[in-house]
Parts: C-alpha cells; structure tokens; sequence
C-alpha cells in the first residue's frame, strides 16, 4: 500500500457499471489538493480573464457597437448621455460577473463544492446554448465568436468532474 493510497480515488475503468460510479467517494479532510482542482480553478480564471479582454474590447468599440445596433433598428437614436450611461452599466454588470466568476475560481481552488457544481452547470449551458445556436441557425463556430469559449468549458466540465476534484470538494462530508 503506497503512502497516497486511501488519499486518493483510483482511476476509473471505462467499462465501470452505473452502481460503482454512483457510490461516494470516501471521507477524508487531510486528502491533498488533486491536480484536477487545481486545473479546473486555473481554467475559471482563464475565462474570466478573456472576459475582461472581451469587456474592454466592446468598451473601446462602444460607438460603433451603438451604430450598428442603430442601423439595424431605426427606433433607437441615443443621445450622448445615453451613449456613456449604456457603457457605464453594461462595464458595471460585466465586471460583477468577473468579479463573481473570480470568486468562484477561489473558492473551487479552496474546495468548496457549490462553486464546482455552479461552474459546470453554467459551462454546460454555455455549451449547449452554442450548440443550439449552431444547429438551429447554422452560425458558424470559429476562433472569433465561440471555438475558445467552448473549448475551455469543456476543459472546466473535463477538470472539475473529475472523481478527484469530486471527492476533494467533499472531503469534509461525513457520511453514515
């Protein structure tokens, strides 16, 4: 029996029946920070950082952000005032959600299990939304509107469900 046996979980067979994947991991509060948690936070913070890059690329094209919008719906004809409130509200709401997303990614990395759970599920929308935008409107996947986004979720879902990242998230769980 090796020292890190028992810290742990073995990998798993691909062939593993639905029972053995439904079973809990074991509990254990010494367990060590696993690499897939430690990979899972990192990739959070890589979204949130090319979020900050997107926010500061639609601040810096706000004007012409505006008249495109103007030229595809005529009603709207904002005056100056309304141009700078639209960009101070949409940079507000754009840096909470970094900030929450910041958050997340400590609080994955400290091992809380909420944050885990609320990433994936969030990534797994970005991912099916993308989908369905694909298949039902035929847009177009590249570089430049989703392939980065939808690679890292799936980097997110493929780190933070893993069974290490799992068990380390509920290494304080006691269970009966």
């Amino acid at each position: 029996m090796t020292a890190t046996q028992g810290k742990v979980p073995e990998k798993r067979p691909a062939f593993e029946p639905a029972a053995g994947l439904l079973k809990p991991t074991g509990y254990d509060p010494r367990m060590p920070r696993p690499a897939a948690t430690v990979a899972g936070a990192a990739l959070v913070l890589l979204r949130t950082l090319g979020g900050v890059i997107v926010l500061a690329g639609i601040a810096a094209g706000w004007d012409g952000l505006l008249a495109a919008v103007d030229s595809a719906v005529e009603v709207l004809t904002p005056g100056p005032d309304d141009r700078r409130t639209g960009l101070v509200l949409v940079v507000a709401v754009g840096s909470a959600v970094l900030l929450f997303e910041a958050m997340l990614a400590v609080l994955i990395f400290k091992g809380y299990n909420w944050p885990r759970g609320l990433v994936m599920l969030v990534a797994t929308f970005d991912i099916s939304t993308t989908f369905f935008a694909w298949s039902a409107r035929g847009q177009d996947i590249s570089v430049q509107n989703a392939l980065f986004s939808v690679a890292l979720d799936i980097l997110v879902l493929l780190a933070l469900s893993s069974r290490s990242a799992a068990a380390y998230a509920r290494r304080n769980e006691q269970r009966s």
